[in-house]
């Protein structure tokens, strides 16, 4: 018979683990109702070895309990099953968040690279997969959580492109499209494919640290023009812009927005 301190020394776990499985009824040693001390023997042993055994696959202690009961070999293979399923799913959660992770370094970089800056650059393939009137629409989020690939089916702002079609005279329609990257051979396309093989590129600093919470889109719109005639280039009468990162300096927002002006 052992103490409940040696057979958490040998075990490598807390009396508080211990009394834990005690309470789940998982162990039930012998208990002097004297003193209260426990003694544990080579069954006890083998029954707390058997719970670590299922804990270190992360099966819940009330599976545990059910297996205690009674579970036959197809039980547990089931049981083994449903908890594989679920521990893919967490990767998958897993490898989108160290997407997502990776994506933002990239937006950091192209902030350092081109704010404030022109290149020529494509837009690359995107499948339009639905539309709000504006970020700020709130009650239309429900179309934009169904639209978009989420992280467990949050809204993210980085799934919408603000799109502004204008000639000579000025602005013509300024709208918000719901998007998702088109990978190369992607087969499950729904929705129309927008793309521009040419565009005048930039990045520019929007929110309220830089601007003072004024409209700048007249600013942003000389300066594009501005951009094209220096450079030769014909715009088609199209700006689309992505939200890349929102920061804050001294409590207010600075908004970073990339740019894609597509040309002749």
């Amino acid at each position: 018979m052992y103490t409940i301190g040696q057979v958490a020394k040998f075990l490598g776990v807390s009396r508080d683990t211990l009394k834990f499985y005690e309470e789940k009824e998982l162990v039930k040693p012998k208990q002097n109702i004297e003193n209260g001390y426990r003694k544990y023997n080579r069954f006890d042993i083998y029954d707390i070895t058997t719970v670590n055994f299922y804990r270190e696959m992360d099966i819940e202690i009330k599976k545990i309990q059910e297996l205690r009961k009674s579970k036959s070999i197809e039980g547990i293979k089931s049981l083994v099953d449903e908890k594989e399923q679920e521990v893919l799913k967490e990767i998958e959660y897993k490898k989108l968040i160290l997407k997502k992770l990776q994506i933002v370094k990239e937006d950091c970089e192209k902030i350092k690279q081109f704010l404030g800056k022109y290149t020529v650059k494509e837009m690359k393939p995107l499948e339009i997969r639905g539309e709000i009137e504006h970020y700020t629409a709130y009650e239309e989020y429900e179309t934009l959580k169904e639209n978009t690939d989420s992280l467990k089916k949050a809204v993210t702002l980085t799934s919408l492109r603000r799109v502004i079609r204008f000639n000579d005279e000025g602005m013509l329609e300024d709208k918000f499209i719901i998007v998702r990257k088109v990978e190369d051979f992607e087969k499950d396309i729904e929705g129309e494919i927008v793309s521009h093989p040419k565009c005048m590129y930039t990045v520019i600093e929007d929110g309220r640290w830089s601007t003072g919470g004024k409209n700048t889109d007249h600013n942003v719109e000389a300066s594009l023009r501005k951009a094209a005639i220096e450079n030769g280039y014909k715009l088609l009468g199209l700006v689309y812009i992505n939200l890349l990162l929102t920061t804050y300096e001294d409590g207010l927002e600075r908004v970073f927005l990339e740019m894609y002006v597509p040309i002749k």
